[in-house]
């Protein structure tokens, strides 16, 4: 696990240098904050502020949509561009390591993200009497974190079959896409297994309604385990090339 820190602290440091990661946190702060910012307008034209701290949730599920494949695009892509892969792969480092580090690097930046946002509905609740249901707040950025890292974790697998940033962020982009209409269609009255391979409807069907199902997060975890599982094994094979 040493081997995994290491990997993990090198990537996490390595999004403050990157004009990249500013851009992603600069989209997603003002994207986010100008919805917040109309939603509050709206309501206080209205005659009163709904104290839903879910106006932010929903917003930002979108956002991270487009903000995580920029994130995880350049993982093992960059790797493989700048002839670095071959150094690693002939290093003390396990593949499982590589992968598991590079996600956690990833994650714990999203973790940062995440947990800042929750300043809008801080305000929210200051603006509101008696405040926002907190509960179902927690609720909801609990299963955006599962949620979330499912999504990271397919990000590395993408970015272990390329090498380069472009065709990885497209492709996670794509993907993404699919299970987003995936969901859709488990949501127009799919069969059971579409329903439990719904995406979004693990998120929207509970979580985002202040109940935490374990089904919900074991679907998560498990997705952010095979997807990792599957980027192993494609870095593996790249040893063997």
């Amino acid at each position: 696990m040493r081997n995994v820190w290491i990997i993990a602290r090198r990537e996490f440091r390595h999004y403050f240098v990157s004009p990249l990661a500013y851009a992603v946190l600069t989209m997603v702060f003002l994207i986010l904050g100008g919805i917040f910012f109309i939603n509050i307008y709206v309501g206080m034209q209205m005659g009163g502020i709904s104290p839903d701290g879910r106006i932010v949730i929903q917003p930002l599920v979108t956002i991270l949509l487009f903000a995580t494949p920029a994130l995880t695009m350049r993982l093992l892509a960059d790797e493989q561009r700048m002839g670095t892969m071959e150094l690693l792969l002939t290093a003390p480092v396990r593949d499982w390591e590589l992968v598991v580090g590079k996600w956690l690097g990833s994650f714990f930046f999203m973790l940062l993200i995440l947990a800042t946002t929750w300043i809008y509905p801080f305000i929210l609740d200051l603006m509101t009497d008696p405040g926002i249901d907190q509960g179902m707040l927690v609720s909801a950025y609990v299963g955006l974190t599962f949620m979330v890292a499912s999504m990271l974790a397919m990000g590395v697998l993408i970015s272990s079959l390329f090498k380069n940033q472009v065709p990885a962020f497209f492709a996670t982009l794509g993907l993404l896409l699919f299970l987003w209409i995936l969901g859709g269609f488990a949501g127009s009255g799919g069969n059971p297994v579409t329903r439990y391979l719904s995406f979004l409807g693990h998120f929207y069907d509970n979580l985002f309604r202040g109940v935490l199902h374990l089904t919900d997060l074991i679907y998560y975890l498990s997705l952010t385990i095979l997807a990792l599982f599957l980027g192993t094994q494609a870095v593996e094979a790249r040893r063997w090339r």
